[in-house]
């Protein structure tokens, strides 16, 4: 499945999910799909994510929550990952995912009383955090090397008409 519809549907899953462990079960797929997704892209992404990318792929790989029986009922969604069509707008739907799942698990704790579940999601929240950390990242770069090529095309310009002749160039032939 493509990388923003993979998150899509995510984020309707995490907004569907009734209780803590369904909470906790959408979170922890959603760390997957953000490792797979910086697997993908240290793979085979732009040269300037790659080392983030990496790390992005890394984080929350040892741990246990993805063992959860909701987690492996359906399987880790990231599996079905086939292919990102953009970098930036698949970038940007990872953050509001992750953010999207912080938020969710920040309720979970607030609202837990039993301790296991509360460090769950504080690890969950931290690898969720530390994750959105690296997409943005990535975004920044993205941006940078947007500004970077921003004056060569500018350089590559044909004076006002972009390398269409105008009016007057028409007039005076060729």
């Amino acid at each position: 499945m493509e990388a923003e519809r993979l998150i899509e549907v995510g984020r309707r899953a995490l907004a569907g999910s009734r209780g803590a462990l369904d909470v906790m079960a959408e979170a922890w797929q959603a760390q997957a799909v953000a490792r797979a997704i910086g697997s993908r892209l240290a793979a085979c992404g732009p040269l300037e994510l790659r080392s983030e990318a990496r790390a992005l792929g890394e984080i929350g790989a040892g741990c246990s929550a993805l063992d959860h029986p909701s987690v492996l009922s359906g399987g880790a969604r990231a599996a079905q990952l086939s292919g990102m069509a953009e970098v930036r707008p698949t970038l940007s739907a990872l953050a509001l995912l992750l953010s999207e799942a912080g938020i969710a698990l920040v309720g979970v704790a607030c609202d837990t009383g039993e301790d296991n579940l509360y460090w769950q999601c504080i690890e969950a929240m931290d690898a969720a955090d530390e994750s959105l950390d690296r997409v943005h990242g990535m975004l920044r770069r993205l941006s940078e090397r947007e500004r970077e090529r921003e004056p060569e095309r500018e350089r590559d310009r044909d004076g006002p008409y972009d390398g269409i002749r105008g009016p007057a160039a028409s007039a005076a032939g060729p």
